[in-house]
């Protein structure tokens, strides 16, 4: 199964950020990485863990994008840079034991204009 939207693979944004800034933050944007490879879609991600801002996300990655995923268990840094994105935030944990829900809502998502926000 990929994530397509036409013939185009869809673009997604994620940032990660857990409340130590350690483990779950990386082992979020793995889980991503590997759902990107899985379902074949594009995605980069920030993640904001104790080693600071890692791949900040430009201008032009939030202008272009299909979606953002904010997974995170902490108020992300700077997140009005979303305002006018599709955006679906969920918990660290959710993502990562339940991922297939977060695909569930990625293709719930497409169907609604930009600036929509879904929470799992």
């Amino acid at each position: 199964m990929s994530l397509k939207t036409g013939t185009s693979k869809i673009n997604i944004l994620a940032i990660t950020a857990c409340t130590t800034g350690v483990a779950h933050t990386y082992m979020a944007a793995e889980k991503l990485e590997k759902l990107a490879r899985e379902y074949d879609f594009g995605v980069k991600i920030e993640t904001q863990g104790v080693l600071g801002i890692k791949n900040k996300l430009s201008e032009k990655d939030i202008e272009t994008t299909d979606l953002v995923i904010i997974a995170a268990d902490i108020v992300i840094d700077n997140p009005d840079r979303f305002t006018g994105c599709r955006v679906i935030n969920v918990r660290i944990s959710s993502l990562l034991m339940n991922p297939n829900q977060v695909l569930i809502t990625i293709k719930k998502i497409l169907h609604y204009p930009k600036g929509k926000t879904i929470d799992i």
